[in-house]
């Protein structure tokens, strides 16, 4: 080994282990613990290799390296270190270990490939699939230069069976998902886990599902964001403008023509906006990713709909909205109004919640949003569960709660029974 071959392998493991002591600290401040065998692992996979191009400082930054792009779109990258290192504990809580499991990753590009093969061990077998040739061929020989040349690298749409009739302990997806296809349920054995960044209401959080018959239900969730998925499980989300530089956006198959939708909504915020507040002060800790589909599941049964409104920097600094944030706040359009959650209030250290509303009845909207507000907080500002079912199940046979019907599957988001602060 050459001297400079050698001095890069030494900066390399020093960037890599500096990686992993930042990511722990983020585990800490969020109030997760990374389990010992991710921390191994994400110490010893050498990540340069699996950035090809990428200077080596870049490699152990601790974000997402994007791989391809079609057009202006992300459509590979190798996932954020501190994201893949949430997720792989995930795993590993869920199942008390991957020592020795079959595991599935659906979406390739190598790096995660490797860790979960050191999680896995000698006894353990991983496969990773990707609908793109071009990235398993780089997942591939970048898995070979590491060292990891028992993980078995499929090109195929992971929608369908990837090796029909094998069973895994663990499918993990690294891809962001609209629905959960029958394949990936029935892939699993009698009790494997599903990790998978799934999208309810256009928000996306990372699921660890646990398979129990043809249901599959939660154990731990982590906020996330991915590449969307391609191929056959792919749903676009529908965007409409309705100002200057402000739209609305839809997830779930919508009841009203959106086009319809849009043109009320425009019309509504030529109206003066009035704002309502909750009269709280909360710590800046606060989950408000929770209290977002919270209001989703609270605004659908009230208004039969739910979008998002999304808005660029420069029609929020012209006033026109006032969102909670502009890539996306929940909103609702009743009879007479359109409401939406609105950008924090703060005092000091902490902070006060707001809905804005636009229309005659814009009072009563804003102060029925943050009514549920409220209604989250007095309810201890609970997390979701989350539940899938096969598309065929009757409502008599879902768990109570909100019910996305997606393509393949029936989606039911719960909360813990509201009870007095």
């Amino acid at each position: 080994m050459s001297v400079d071959t050698a001095s890069r392998a030494d900066r390399a493991e020093e960037l890599r282990n500096a990686l992993v002591d930042e990511i722990i600290a983020d585990h800490k401040a969020k109030g997760f613990t990374m389990p010992n065998e991710v921390e191994r692992a994400m110490r010893t996979v050498p990540r340069e290799v699996f950035t090809p191009g990428v200077p080596l400082e870049k490699a152990y930054e601790n974000t997402a390296v994007i791989t391809a792009r079609r057009g202006e779109e992300a459509i590979s990258s190798v996932s954020a270190p501190y994201l893949i290192a949430e997720m792989l504990g995930q795993a590993v809580d869920a199942l008390g270990g991957l020592k020795d499991r079959t595991v599935l990753e659906i979406g390739s590009g190598g790096y995660n490939a490797s860790l979960l093969r050191e999680l896995v061990g000698p006894a353990g077998s991983v496969t990773t699939v990707d609908i793109d040739p071009e990235v398993t061929d780089r997942a591939a020989a970048c898995l070979d230069r590491a060292g990891y040349r028992d993980v078995t690298v499929v090109c195929a749409d992971a929608e369908h069976p990837v090796e029909p009739g094998r069973r895994y302990d663990l499918i993990i997806v690294t891809a962001g998902a609209w629905d959960i296809p029958p394949a990936w349920r029935e892939q699993l054995t009698g009790d494997g886990v599903l990790v998978v960044p799934l999208r309810t209401f256009g928000m996306t959080r990372s699921w660890a599902l646990r398979r129990s018959g043809d249901r599959l239900g939660s154990v731990s969730h982590r906020q996330c964001g991915f590449v969307s998925m391609q191929g056959d499980g792919a749903h676009r989300i529908r965007y409409v403008d309705v100002a200057d530089g402000v739209h609305l956006r839809f997830d779930e198959d919508p009841r009203t023509d959106p086009d319809v939708l849009a043109r009320t909504v425009a019309d509504l915020l030529t109206q003066p906006r009035q704002v309502a507040w909750a009269g709280v002060r909360l710590p800046p800790r606060t989950v408000l990713a929770d209290l977002d589909l919270w209001l989703a599941t609270r605004l659908t049964r009230d208004a039969g709909e739910f979008m998002a409104l999304t808005a660029q920097e420069t029609a929020v600094e012209s006033g026109i909205v006032a969102p909670s944030w502009r890539f996306g706040a929940p909103a609702a359009l009743t009879e007479g109004a359109f409401s939406y959650r609105s950008a924090l209030r703060w005092t000091g250290r902490k902070f006060d919640l707001g809905a804005s509303a636009h229309g005659h009845d814009a009072a009563a909207a804003a102060g029925r949003m943050v009514g549920h507000m409220r209604a989250w907080l007095d309810a201890g500002s609970p997390a979701p569960g989350l539940d899938v079912l096969p598309a065929r199940t009757p409502d008599g046979d879902l768990p109570d709660g909100t019910v996305l019907d997606k393509r393949h599957s029936r989606i039911v988001l719960t909360f813990p029974t509201v009870t007095s602060r």
